[in-house]
């Protein structure tokens, strides 16, 4: 049923303009620390003590890290997984490059299993450490990307093999509550394009558990063919909702209605036919009703739009991209959609950051799609870092995670100086790490991005990539439980 601007309209005057959500996040300032004590409890007598000395705020400040690789608050710990060109697979090869994506999964015997992404495209010959083709696992022999399985033991041992190899630029995906990993690629590079033999620009599924159900990979076509960016899975209703990182236009966010009486489990989508189930994309209106062209529009944290959904007519693309089959006024797009992450009933949606496009240039949004509501709410509105090389504000948002602490943690991809940073339920802010591993020159220095944020399955511990060289860590210490906004 469609949603439309009179129903929204009326609806927005009854509700209010801002929709509260439990758990939800609101503006987000940005200046780390601007903790208020009332945000937190603590979750441990450690914790406490931290709180205690730095007025009640977050964990404190970043410590230098004298090996050079990851600063964190005191109390806090970090230590190296898989390292590209250092450690390697039970294969034998080294551990791929350009780490992205992850998520963790119960693993028998006590183990996590983490599915990793691994960002790479272009012909394979040009990459110095692409996944390997392992036999029954391979898409696209051309391709150099994919995803590996790293299996952490209780004892601390640490195993890594293939999931899926020959994909291109797998970026971000996302974890199904059937315990599955959908990696994404963030390309779209048709057979005979930068010497690849198939199409791409497809989400295919990884089980982390089960490495023979990831023979044979086949491509999810029905979510269609496009540069992916994150998935979603909304099993309450059976939608599985999709980003989009392109412009040319702006890409756009989609949903995915699965066919009458499909039922999620292991293994069931790659049964469905190409073309099953309905893609759609959003068209948004404000409170007045009016048609919102982009999403970088919003100005201002709490702004809601209602939501309907468009058919998407060519979901393969076969002759023009998907984002580019609508006209003007049909849909609603925004600058560089990226990371997603299910949670409080809804979907975070980030959005990074946008400036001819929007009446007040900004360096980040994260959106709340509410299902039940059919609407977006503008969670978290980063304004624009003016001195990126010094440490202190924050832009860029990328990858993100709903905490079991409450609140967001968000893995930065800005501008100089690179962050993982938390955002309160009442929207404040605050540092858990920062990348020191300098990967250009003295004079002019470079740090890498942030990906694959993600808590454990039991939350203890916090695992996080720096994508170049491509390095998983698995950071601990006195984590503290977030009050809910």
């Amino acid at each position: 049923m469609s949603l439309t601007r009179r129903d929204f309209a009326r609806t927005s005057a009854i509700a209010g303009a801002g929709v509260a959500l439990a758990g939800s996040v609101g503006a987000l300032a940005s200046a780390p620390n601007a903790l208020a004590s009332a945000d937190t409890e603590t979750a441990d007598e450690h914790a406490e003590d931290t709180a205690d000395r730095h007025g009640g705020v977050g964990y404190g400040p970043l410590v230098p890290d004298p090996a050079g690789l990851l600063a964190l608050p005191a109390g806090f710990t970090y230590r190296v997984l898989t390292h590209t060109g250092r450690t390697r697979l039970e294969s034998g090869e080294f551990t791929p490059a350009e780490h992205d994506g992850t998520a963790a999964f119960p693993g028998p015997r006590g183990t996590t299993l983490l599915v990793n992404n691994h960002e790479m495209d272009g012909p394979r010959d040009e990459v110095e450490f692409p996944v390997p083709l392992v036999e029954g696992l391979v898409y696209d022999p051309a391709a150099p990307g994919g995803c590996t399985v790293v299996e952490v033991r209780p004892d601390g041992g640490v195993a890594e093999w293939v999931g899926i190899a020959g994909t291109a630029n797998n970026c971000a995906g996302g974890s199904t509550p059937w315990g599955t990993w959908l990696t994404c690629e963030e390309n779209s590079d048709r057979a005979g394009e930068n010497g690849m033999t198939k199409d791409h620009g497809y989400v295919f599924e990884v089980d982390p558990a089960d490495r023979r159900a990831n023979r044979d990979p086949k491509p999810l076509k029905f979510f269609g063919r496009y540069d992916h960016e994150a998935v979603v899975i909304d099993t309450k209703r059976g939608h599985a909702y999709l980003t989009e990182d392109a412009d040319e236009p702006n890409g756009l966010f989609y949903r995915w209605t699965p066919p009458e009486g499909f039922r999620y489990g292991p293994g069931t989508l790659r049964n469905l036919a190409d073309d099953a189930g309905v893609l759609q994309a959003p068209k948004c209106y404000d409170s007045g009703g009016r048609y919102v062209d982009d999403l970088s529009r919003a100005t201002r944290t709490g702004t809601v739009y209602g939501v309907d959904w468009v058919d998407v007519p060519d979901r393969d693309a076969r002759e023009v991209a998907v984002r580019e089959q609508f006209g003007e006024g049909e849909v609603t797009r925004a600058r560089k959609l990226e990371g997603m992450w299910w949670g409080d009933g809804g979907a975070y949606i980030v959005a990074s950051y946008a400036r001819d496009e929007s009446p007040v240039q900004h360096d980040g949004q994260v959106w709340f799609y509410d299902p039940k509501r059919r609407t977006l709410t503008l969670k978290v509105l980063l304004g624009v870092n003016r001195n990126p090389a010094e440490d202190g504000a924050f832009d860029g948002p990328d990858n993100i995670t709903v905490s079991p602490y409450g609140g967001l943690i968000i893995a930065e991809d800005g501008e100089g100086v690179q962050h993982l940073f938390g955002a309160t339920d009442s929207g404040r802010t605050y540092p858990i790490a920062r990348n020191e591993l300098n990967i250009g020159t003295e004079e002019e220095p470079e740090f890498s991005e942030f990906t694959g944020v993600t808590f454990s399955p039991d939350g203890r511990t916090l695992y996080a990539n720096i994508q170049e060289p491509g390095i998983m860590l698995a950071i601990t210490g006195p984590w503290k439980r977030q009050k809910r906004g």
